[in-house]
């Protein structure tokens, strides 16, 4: 059996995308370019949304980490489409689901994406970003940003898809690297090597483990 591994060994040294997407929240010094159009606006109003949460004296008391958590993951869960996340992820095999089952994989693949690297966002502190340019073609956007740590500057790239009047994020690329195909490779291996049941299965029990105490 092959177990569903780290997604993130392409991106050893760097962070995970959800630990990118709060380093990008969790600054003082946004660096915004000339013109911004509606994709970089809709990025910068969820960043300034979550920046309000982790400034919020009363939530940063040890009873109320786990209120300042869902609090968190709601707006970000907001501007990110996980259904499109898990279709592009899981790819072909998508289309032979039963509604129950894309929603059953919707949140088993949300769980594991948003808490693995929960615990980091609580205590990073990060140095700025830099929002570099935007590219708009029909209803897809890139909102291309460079996040600055320390020494080391981290190109970051959301690609958002315009559903109902909003921008909504369906992949997140660091340093030249896709969250959704570097997933998608995962799961074509276990698909190849077994079943959808088993790459289900294997994504349950990762779940679970992420939600125990």
């Amino acid at each position: 059996m092959i177990a569903i591994g780290n997604t993130w060994t392409k991106w050893r040294g760097r962070s995970s995308w959800f630990t990118v997407l709060m380093m990008v929240i969790g600054i003082g010094v946004v660096a915004a370019p000339g013109y911004a159009g509606p994709p970089t606006d809709s990025m910068k109003s969820t960043i300034d949304e979550v920046l309000r949460i982790v400034k919020e004296k009363e939530l940063k008391q040890p009873a109320k980490s786990e209120e300042r958590r869902h609090l968190l993951e709601k707006v970000v869960s907001a501007r990110f489409d996980y259904t499109e996340m898990s279709r592009r992820a899981l790819g072909a095999p998508w289309n032979q689901l039963t509604d129950q089952q894309k929603q059953e994989f919707v949140d088993l693949f949300r769980t594991v994406l948003t808490n693995s690297y929960a615990d980091k966002v609580e205590t990073y502190s990060g140095e700025g970003v830099q929002y570099l340019n935007e590219r708009t073609e029909k209803e897809y956007a890139e909102v291309r940003t460079k996040v600055l740590s320390g020494k080391t500057e981290i190109p970051l790239d959301y690609r958002l898809v315009n559903k109902a009047d909003d921008w909504r994020v369906y992949d997140v690329v660091v340093d030249g690297v896709s969250l959704v195909n570097n997933y998608r490779g995962q799961f074509t291996k276990i698909l190849r090597a077994s079943s959808y049941s088993d790459l289900v299965d294997q994504l349950r029990k990762k779940s679970d483990k992420l939600k125990a105490p």
